[in-house]
This record gives C-alpha cells, structure tokens and sequence, in this order.
C-alpha cells in the first residue's frame, strides 16, 4: 500500500468522486471507505498488482476505484440502480474495473463471467452476511484472503455487536475459510469490523485480533 506522510493514497486519474490529491496520488478517506479504514486500523493484507479482486457491494465505485489503481482487474459486484450507474461511469474511465449488476446472494448468476480471485472484498448490508461468504469461497484461488465486513446493525440491531461478530466467525466454520483475525473499524465507521479470512489451505499467519 502506498502511503505519504502518514496518509493512505493510490495512483490514478483523480477527479472520480471529489476526493483530495496528494503528491500527485488520490488520497483514499478511511471515513468514506471500510476498505481504507482496514488499513488504517492495521490490516496488512496489500492490494498487489497484478491480483484479481471479487468485489461484493460495489455500490458508486469509490472505493472500487482505488483497488483499481493497485490492482490488475476488479469484479464489481451491485445490485442496485442508481450507485450501478455511477459504478458504470466510473468502469468507463478505468479499464480494468468489470461491473456486474446482479445479486450477490445469486453468485451463480455470475460465477460464468468470473475467473478464480486472490481477494474477495464483501461489503454488504444484509442479515446474512457470513452465508453470502461462504457461497463466494469458491471463487478464491489457493492462497487468497477474503475481507468480509460484518455491519453488525444490518444483521441484528438488538444484539451487541461483538456478539453478532463472533456468531459470524462461528457460521464460517467449516466454510473453507479460515478466520484469522477481526479488525474493528472504529472510529471510522460504528459497529462495524472486518474478518481477515485464509482459505482453510493457507498455512496460519497468526490469530491476533485487534481490540475495539
């Protein structure tokens, strides 16, 4: 990840969405962003280039944009209409972003149209959130990371959040994915973390989670 003077950034055309430039790179806002203020909260999962990226809820394509500065290509996964249109003018402009305007609880709707991913980034308001996980496992090359982001609200707004988290852990269990660690995303964004998974053929890389 590049980052100057204490600021995440990404190379690339600026101007998709108003956001700052720095040193001639987009400065990517961890407020506007749950993949950003994974960074910011330590994840050390890189976008690298050359990678393929399966991304869930793509919705205006903001932060679809960034991954598409450090990567080689990026499925853009939404499902609705006015954020697909934004998404649409936004793959327009960046040649190695591939939208998708289907479902992502139907991933068989689309499997035919995308190729094996070394990251899958899930960032959906929906109650089910570790089941659409686990449909998109096969979708993940040997060796790739899954990024799922539990909204904790969107699953059960009558339940601490911390619990819903560690229920979500426990329904990706025998998934074929490995949860190595949670990361919290305050302040950035309330009652939200993300679960930095493995495939279950990915050898450890430790168990730490990371506190609120």
């Amino acid at each position: 990840m590049i980052w100057i003077e204490g600021v995440l950034v990404s190379r690339g055309e600026g101007g998709v969405y108003g956001e700052r430039m720095l040193s001639g790179h987009r400065v990517w806002d961890p407020y506007r962003s749950k993949l950003s203020a994974y960074y910011y909260r330590g994840g050390e999962r890189d976008l690298l280039p050359g990678s393929k990226v399966l991304y869930l809820g793509a919705a205006h394509g903001t932060t679809v944009s960034h991954v598409s500065d450090y990567v080689e290509v990026v499925y853009a996964v939404e499902n609705a209409y006015t954020p697909m249109r934004d998404l649409l003018a936004v793959a327009a402009r960046r040649k190695n972003i591939i939208p998708l305007f289907a479902d992502a609880t139907d991933p068989a709707c689309y499997a035919p149209l995308v190729e094996q991913v070394d990251l899958l980034f899930q960032d959906v308001a929906h109650p089910d959130q570790a089941r659409i996980a686990r449909r998109h496992v096969p979708f993940l090359a040997r060796g790739g990371t899954a990024l799922v982001v539990i909204k904790a609200r969107s699953v059960d707004a009558r339940k601490d959040p911390a619990d819903v988290v560690a229920g979500a852990c426990g329904e990706l269990e025998g998934s074929g994915l490995r949860v190595d660690r949670v990361l919290w995303l305050e302040p950035y964004h309330r009652d939200h973390a993300v679960l930095e998974c493995l495939r279950d053929d990915t050898p450890p890389q430790g168990s730490a989670q990371k506190g609120r």
